[in-house]
């Protein structure tokens, strides 16, 4: 994955200059969004290394597949990408592209993790507390996973806070033990 991390960092960082110089963030992240994801797919992917699809013909198909969602220069980035045999890295692109944008605009990504549903007053709360924190704007998802048997576990980019039981009792396990 770190080749394609390199390969993806001029095209993302080419998207990312495009997008801000039009002020379009959101329809780069959708149209490299659908590019990434049809890119997982197994049948397309296999395309990819085929020998005998021929790169423009790689590329029509892609275009094709993503229909209205792609503009005239998320049809030429698939022509290019396509030309320089680096269809591969769609997801790294899209990745690094969102990295980019959520830096240009003072966000970031928190997931919670919680054994029990987390209301919306408490997303709210956790949400401003890491804005404070983090000095950024958050953008908060939440998802439940009973295996944490309580408490819960918060990400946003570096910044890991778990205060699940589950961590407490493998903590207390390791000194018990120790």
């Amino acid at each position: 994955m770190s080749e394609n991390a390199s390969i993806a960092r001029p095209y993302a960082q080419a998207v990312f200059e495009m997008a801000r110089d039009s002020g379009n963030f959101s329809t780069w992240s959708e149209a490299l969004g659908a590019l990434a994801a049809l890119a997982q797919e197994p049948q397309v992917n296999a395309l990819f290394a085929h020998p005998g699809v021929a790169r423009e013909e790689l590329a029509g198909v892609i275009i094709e597949l993503c229909g209205d969602g792609l503009d005239e220069a998320g049809r030429n980035l698939v022509r290019l990408l396509a030309r320089n045999r680096r269809l591969g890295a769609l997801e790294a692109i899209a990745q690094q592209y969102e990295l980019l944008r959520a830096e240009a605009e003072r966000t970031i990504q928190a997931q919670v993790e919680s054994a029990l549903p987390v209301s919306e007053d408490h997303q709210r709360r956790i949400a401003e507390a890491l804005e404070k924190r983090l000095g950024r704007r958050v953008e908060l998802s939440v998802s439940t996973d009973a295996s944490l048997i309580g408490g819960a576990v918060i990400r946003a980019g570096d910044l890991v806070i778990d205060g699940s039981v589950r961590a407490r009792l493998e903590k207390l396990a390791a000194a018990v033990s120790g």
